[in-house]
C-alpha cells in the first residue's frame, strides 16, 4: 500500500513539472516567417539558345556595325573590319584596341572569339588579343582576360587563354582548335574605393571558357601588368576594351557580344 502510495505521489509530482516544462519550451516558427514575397524579380526572357542575349543585355556587337565601339586610343570610330557578321581586328598603323563608348561598373559579359585555322606563331605571339574587363584609360593596363591560341601552343601558364594575365592561370585548358569559335562568359565584380582612393573591396571575376569554370570568384590584386607588380588605382566605371595585339600572326575575330549590367 506504502508503495502504491508513493508511486501515486511520484507521478501526481511529475505531472505538473512537465507542464512546467512544456510552458517554457519554445514555440517552433512557422514556415511563413521566413519566406519573402517583395520585391518580385525581374521576368527576363532567356535567349533562344544559351549564348544569345537574354531580354535585359546591351547588344554590344549584333554583326552589323561597330555602332557601340570607338578607338580606345581617341575615341573616333572604330575601324575594325566588319564582314559576314563578325568583326575582325584591322592590324593597322592608327587602328588598334577599341572601347565600348558605354561604361561598367558589375556585369555579366558574353563574348565570341576565334582564332584563324592557318594561325601561325608559337608562345605569346599565335593569335594575341585580349578583353580588358575595365579599360581604365590609354596609359593604364586595366583588367586583362587573356585572348590566345593555347592549343597545343605552350606559354607561360598565367598568360594562356583564359588568364587573368599575369595574375591567375585558368582551372584547366578549355581551348577549342583554331578555326573553331571559343566563349567566354563573365561575371565582373568592379573594386571599390574609399575616398582616398584605397582599396575598400577589391575586384573579383568568374569565368566560363566553353562551358567550363576556368576563374571561380578570383580575387585581383590590381590591375594586369605586363611588368612589375599589380597594383589599384581608383576609378568609378569604366568601357569593356578588345585588343589588337602587335604579334605577326593572323587576326583574332569576334561576335556576338553582350553585357548585363547588375547591381
Amino acid at each position: 500500500m506504502q508503495t502504491n502510495s508513493l508511486k501515486f505521489l511520484t507521478f501526481a509530482t511529475l505531472i505538473p513539472m512537465a507542464i512546467a516544462m512544456s510552458a517554457q519550451q519554445p514555440q517552433l516558427p512557422k514556415p511563413e516567417e521566413t519566406e519573402v514575397w517583395s520585391p518580385v524579380p525581374a521576368v527576363v526572357t532567356p535567349g533562344a539558345t544559351n549564348t544569345a542575349p537574354p531580354s535585359d543585355a546591351i547588344v554590344l556587337f549584333d554583326g552589323k556595325n561597330l555602332d557601340e565601339w570607338v578607338s580606345a586610343q581617341d575615341h573616333t570610330p572604330a575601324q575594325w573590319v566588319v564582314a559576314d557578321g563578325i568583326m575582325t581586328v584591322k592590324k593597322a598603323k592608327g587602328v588598334g584596341n577599341i572601347e565600348t563608348k558605354r561604361k561598367f561598373k558589375n556585369y555579366q559579359l558574353h563574348v565570341e572569339w576565334k582564332v584563324p585555322e592557318n594561325i601561325t606563331g608559337s608562345g605569346q605571339a599565335r593569335g594575341n588579343s585580349g578583353v580588358f574587363l575595365a579599360s581604365t584609360g590609354p596609359g593604364d593596363d586595366g583588367y586583362e582576360l587573356q585572348v590566345l591560341d593555347s592549343y597545343n601552343n605552350k606559354t607561360y601558364v598565367n598568360g594562356q587563354a583564359a588568364s587573368i594575365y599575369k595574375q591567375s592561370a585558368p582551372l584547366v585548358n578549355a581551348n577549342r582548335k583554331p578555326g573553331e569559335w571559343e566563349t567566354y562568359d563573365v561575371v565582373w565584380t568592379a573594386p571599390v574605393f574609399n575616398e582616398d582612393g584605397s582599396v575598400k573591396t577589391p575586384a573579383y571575376v568568374t569565368v566560363l571558357f566553353n562551358g567550363v569554370l576556368v576563374q571561380n570568384h578570383f580575387e585581383l590584386k590590381g590591375q594586369t601588368l605586363y611588368i612589375g607588380k599589380p597594383f589599384y588605382k581608383r576609378y568609378d566605371s569604366a568601357p569593356i576594351k578588345l585588343q589588337a595585339h602587335g604579334d605577326q600572326s593572323e587576326p583574332i575575330s569576334f561576335r556576338n557580344v553582350w553585357v548585363r549590367e547588375l547591381p
